[in-house]
């Protein structure tokens, strides 16, 4: 089956780009595109794609708040999975959208190949955290004035394994590099994300990520 990609960018040349690009891939296709982030959220309720391709700056409601309107904050997982596309800086951004609950940022001269591979990786559940993108995010929980303490709550459900995961998660390492730090399958670790993300109720490890520092859980360096 198809991962069914929506496209929303206020510039024509651009979405045009995009639904060229991904529709030469035989297991990729465009079911729509918008030119601002109200017509964003109402084509995600309609069309219901896997995958959201979403700009920032766009006229009316920007990509920041579509985002959350379309992700609505809660772990469903039929819900889009918004992939944020930006000509900006990561610095001003990441923190926003992920909090917004995007599963992934890029920057709009991404090579081609790194886009269509961003598309599946989205869709298949995963967060597009680069390790340079995390430092980012961890960077502006360290200047925010209010970082919660932990409390009894989900994160008192928590192993010890899943904590170290939930720490290492933070910390922006993918699975293999978790499994060799712990010494661990791949299998395992796979099998410790899926339960954080169901015990804390958070969509992808992107989320994750945000739960992790704004509980308290972990905090800046």
């Amino acid at each position: 089956m198809n991962i069914r990609v929506a496209v929303a960018d206020d510039h024509g040349l651009v979405r045009s780009g995009f639904r060229v690009l991904i529709d030469s891939e035989p297991d990729l296709e465009v079911v729509g595109e918008v030119a601002d982030g109200a017509s964003a959220v109402a084509l995600a309720r309609q069309a219901r794609p896997d995958v959201m391709l979403m700009d920032i700056r766009m006229p009316g409601m920007d990509g920041v708040e579509a985002t959350r309107q379309i992700t609505c904050g809660e772990p469903d997982k039929n819900a889009p999975r918004v992939l944020i596309l930006t000509t900006f800086d990561l610095d001003e951004y990441v923190y926003a959208t992920m909090r917004a609950g995007a599963s992934g940022l890029l920057l709009k001269d991404t090579p081609p190949a790194d886009l269509l591979d961003a598309i599946r990786v989205v869709a298949a559940g995963e967060a597009l955290l680069a390790p340079s993108v995390t430092r980012t995010l961890i960077r502006e929980f360290a200047r925010q004035p209010r970082v919660r303490s932990p409390g009894p709550g989900p994160l008192d459900l928590l192993t010890e394994r899943e904590q170290e995961v939930l720490a290492l998660v933070a910390q922006g390492l993918s699975n293999t590099e978790m499994a060799e730090q712990l010494t661990v399958s791949l299998a395992t670790i796979k099998t410790h994300v899926s339960r954080l993300l169901r015990k804390l109720r958070a969509r992808d490890r992107a989320q994750l990520v945000v739960v992790a520092y704004e509980s308290g859980f972990v905090t800046p360096a």
